[in-house]
């Protein structure tokens, strides 16, 4: 790549990143009454998407688990079971994450 190519893919980066963070509030903003709302599509949105991200991630996490590989699959379990528990009683996602992974860690690597 010639200098001119480079400084045109970073500049082509930074256009592409700033529109792809501002547009959204242009494009999802409420300006009746002189002030600004989201509309409620968005906040639907905000309260129906992260329980639902979440359960993906749980679906994907469990995918390959093999019930016959004991090795891998009790610890696997045992950490979601922490984590779930953590999360209950803390109601910290980071806590939660945290604990579920190093658990799911030791377990793997000490206990099995």
């Amino acid at each position: 790549m010639t200098l001119i190519e480079r400084v045109l893919t970073i500049a082509i980066a930074a256009v592409t990143n700033f529109l792809t963070r501002w547009l959204p509030f242009v494009i999802f903003t409420n300006r009746k009454e002189g002030q600004q709302s989201v509309v409620p599509f968005v906040k639907e949105l905000g309260d129906f998407l992260p329980p639902a991200i979440m359960m993906m991630l749980v679906v994907y996490c469990y995918r390959n688990l093999n019930l016959f590989n004991l090795n891998h699959s009790i610890p696997e379990i045992l950490a979601g079971i922490i984590t779930v528990i953590i999360h209950l009683w803390r109601r910290s996602m980071f806590l939660s994450l945290i604990a579920g992974t190093l658990s799911y860690i030791l377990l793997l690597n000490f206990v099995f």
